[in-house]
């Protein structure tokens, strides 16, 4: 009589595939020392417990990011318009006239606020995964993207003549 053998996509048994990949079957492995025979291994204890308010805290922190990210991503590739506003709200004659540094700015700019999201969320997921808290993470990474995103709209706004002379009258009185 032959033995019995699983074809290609049949299951076999624990021992049937470590007999077919030339070990012995388990009946005959002596466990390791200190190990009782038929201890089986045990799943290691999680030290993460889940924490419900933190995550709902964090994902709201990060759905509210997404929002302004698009808004203000959006304003940033209309540079021009974005900063005739502000010049406008904080009573600045003139207009914004930087437009070539303002394209450049204003679309790095808005790559930085999505790339900053991006990886403020793939952290916050990360620690959410492993149970850890994780609200803090959003307003970190949002503080940073801003400090990084304020740089990138000063480099234009300090070269455009209009601001540049309200700065100087504002300091010089």
């Amino acid at each position: 009589m032959t033995e019995y053998r699983p074809r290609y996509g049949e299951l076999a048994t624990l021992d049937e595939q470590r007999r077919a990949a030339g070990l012995p079957p388990l009946s005959e492995v002596a466990p390791p020392p200190g190990e009782p025979a038929s201890a089986t291994p045990a799943a290691p204890a999680s030290s993460a417990r889940p924490h419900p308010v933190d995550r709902f805290v964090t994902i709201a922190l990060l759905a509210y990011g997404l929002i302004n990210v698009v808004m203000t991503g959006l304003s940033y590739l209309d540079f021009p318009t974005a900063m005739n506003e502000v010049m406008g709200v904080l009573g600045i004659d003139g207009e914004f006239t930087n437009y070539a540094q303002g394209a450049l700015w204003g679309t790095i700019a808005a790559v930085v606020l999505a790339v900053g999201w991006a990886l403020t969320a793939f952290l916050s997921i990360r620690r959410l995964r492993s149970g850890r808290i994780s609200w803090w993470l959003p307003v970190v990474g949002a503080f940073a993207t801003l400090v990084v995103t304020s740089i990138c709209i000063a480099i234009p706004m300090m070269g455009d003549p209009a601001f540049v002379a309200f700065l100087t009258s504002t300091t010089g009185s």
